[in-house]
């Protein structure tokens, strides 16, 4: 465990026990959330090369034009 991740526990130690379980169910739900991302976009390479090809293809075919943001 990191010194500031265990300074974090410590401090988190003495909120009092309704809002040591509100964080800790916060910080549960959060460590979830991103195994689940990370699943998704490792699910997904091979989507994210299709694309990123077929952008390729178009730029260089001069189907694309430049972003101005001024025009957002």
């Amino acid at each position: 465990m990191t010194q500031l991740l265990k300074k974090a526990f410590e401090e988190a130690s003495k909120l009092p026990e309704i809002e040591q379980n509100i964080l800790a169910k916060w910080l549960m739900n959060e460590l979830e959330s991103e195994k689940k991302w990370e699943k998704m976009f490792a699910e997904s390479e091979g989507i994210l090369d299709k694309l990123a090809d077929e952008a390729l293809a178009e730029y260089a075919q001069g189907k694309t034009k430049p972003l101005d943001i001024n025009k957002l």
